[in-house]
């Protein structure tokens, strides 16, 4: 994983996803990684991590292409 990079982080796992997505049907390799903690599943977040030369194209898509 130490190619891999954040670049986008919610408590929701739905929007994690839905980024996940839309990096993905843009061609970029997308990972969600769970960081919630495994009991109660209050604390932590769900962090989406791509490959770090899809970095750049990644941050742009989500800025401009996804709201909530």
């Amino acid at each position: 994983m130490e190619n891999w990079i954040k670049v986008f982080e919610s408590d929701v796992q739905i929007r994690a996803e839905i980024v996940k997505g839309v990096l993905e049907e843009n061609q970029i390799n997308a990972v969600v990684l769970n960081k919630k903690e495994t009991v109660y599943h209050v604390f932590g977040t769900y962090e989406v991590l791509v490959q770090r030369e899809d970095l750049l194209l990644a941050t742009n898509i989500i800025q401009n292409e996804i709201s909530f």
